[in-house]
């Protein structure tokens, strides 16, 4: 019976202490004043060709072209929130030519608003390896948010004639850091 009245003792007094405990209101006026920065990367384009895919039946490609629709920018999230974008580029030859990456933007109407061209110097022996990287913020944000169409073409330079055996490859990696303010 003593045990009945302890643990009806102990529920009682547990009971009382959660009864009384500490409280304040909640101010939701907080939120008014909330502001989030994230920043997004992402992979953009990467390739890989070697020096023999510029010649074709004995005779050199000197220009490859890549087409790319962008449709991001149709998102009123990306138009209204975006702040800064930054664009990397690392480019890695090893064949003996020089070449140069063009990265044109395109509005929907078809004309060309922006060019990023980066010089790619042959490989002689040495590291090869270019690096740039492109910030897109104030109006050449505004720019960029006009984009509909992204064309890359990397040019060959003149110089000694590539064959179906000729070695190396040029690589390039890019990627893309995007900055919101959303408020």
């Amino acid at each position: 019976m003593k045990l009945f009245f302890k643990s009806q003792f102990i529920v009682l007094l547990f009971s009382v202490l959660f009864l009384f405990s500490c409280s304040s209101d909640l101010d939701f006026n907080q939120t008014k004043n909330l502001r989030l920065e994230p920043a997004y990367v992402a992979n953009l384009v990467y390739f890989d060709i070697p020096a023999n895919e510029f010649v074709t039946n004995g005779v050199e490609t000197p220009q490859f072209i890549d087409r790319s629709t962008v449709d991001i920018f149709n998102n009123t999230f990306f138009v209204n929130d975006l702040v800064k974008v930054d664009l990397d580029f690392e480019i890695n030859n090893t064949i003996a030519r020089a070449y140069t990456l063009d990265v044109k933007l395109f509005n929907a109407s078809g004309i060309q608003i922006d060019i990023i061209s980066i010089a790619v110097p042959a490989y002689y022996g040495a590291a090869n390896v270019i690096t740039q990287k492109e910030v897109f913020q104030g109006t050449r944000l505004t720019t960029l948010k006009n984009t509909a169409r992204i064309e890359m073409a990397l040019r060959m330079a003149s110089g000694t004639a590539l064959t179906e055996s000729s070695t190396g490859t040029i690589k390039m990696r890019s990627g893309v850091t995007a900055y919101f303010v959303i408020q």
